[in-house]
């Protein structure tokens, strides 16, 4: 028989962040973006290794049901960060959100939220568009900001899913676990703020807004989401904060969390 050389490949999230590969012992883990490749297509600086990759940015994420006041914060965060002496001079703020946050992103966006009745998607189709939203996302967007040291704030990222789809939907949430690490490849947020309002005060603020096709499936429904985001806030060592406060408290709240877990 001919001799023969084959490697073990695998994304290995040893890392709390997947920023590093630690491979096992007796075995090469070679981690690539697309999967197995072969051996010619290796520089052999070891570049192209997602967990080689150095990646100095930072990565925060607000999440919550609609009308917690994330949109608010966002504008306000993106005008703080910059100046809070947590960022490096070289670094750049990247202000995004999920879905939309990609040029495709926005496209998917208008399917997802803005479809005509004839064109709405099915809940399998709608979870899978919020997976391709993401994956775009995550590339195009998020770790090349990453890579360059810059830092992103993103307006919802991965815990939406499974709060929406699966507590909210009922789907299959190990299933939306597994969609969730195929489109970010391991990569997760340094700092996830999960901000908190009773369904009754999301309803109280949004009470004459137009409203989206998800926003628009009712007050059952969004107890579900709200369900959901405090099942994974706890799972997740998600930052819980109370979203009823006035927006200058809120505020102040986020500032003082950011100081102190990204400082």
């Amino acid at each position: 028989s001919k001799p023969f050389l084959g490697f073990w490949v695998q994304l290995d999230c040893s890392s709390s962040r997947c920023r590093s590969v630690a491979a096992e012992s007796g075995r090469a883990a070679l981690t690539t973006l697309s999967g197995f490749v072969d051996g010619l297509e290796l520089d052999h600086s070891g570049c192209e290794c997602l967990g080689f990759t150095n990646m100095t940015g930072r990565f925060i994420v607000l999440e919550g049901i609609d009308g917690c006041g994330k949109s608010t914060q966002i504008q306000h965060l993106a005008q703080w960060l910059p100046s809070s002496g947590l960022m490096p001079s070289t670094a750049r703020l990247i202000c995004t959100r999920e879905p939309g946050g990609s040029p495709l992103g926005q496209s998917i966006r208008e399917l997802l939220l803005h479809a005509e009745a004839d064109q709405t998607p099915s809940v399998t189709s709608e979870l899978l568009l919020y997976a391709a939203d993401r994956a775009q996302h995550v590339d195009t967007v998020i770790r090349p900001a990453l890579q360059r040291g810059d830092w992103v704030l993103s307006d919802r990222f991965a815990g939406s899913t499974l709060a929406y789809q699966g507590y909210g939907r009922g789907l299959d949430r190990q299933l939306i676990t597994r969609l969730e690490s195929i489109a970010t490849a391991g990569l997760e947020p340094d700092l996830t703020m999960w901000l908190m309002v009773p369904v009754e005060v999301s309803l109280q603020r949004r009470c004459g807004v137009k409203q989206d096709r998800i926003e628009a499936e009712g007050c059952a429904f969004l107890q579900r989401v709200a369900d959901g985001f405090a099942s994974l806030a706890e799972q997740r060592s998600w930052c819980r904060l109370d979203a009823q406060q006035s927006v200058a408290q809120l505020s102040g709240v986020l500032e003082q969390t950011i100081l102190e877990s990204l400082r």
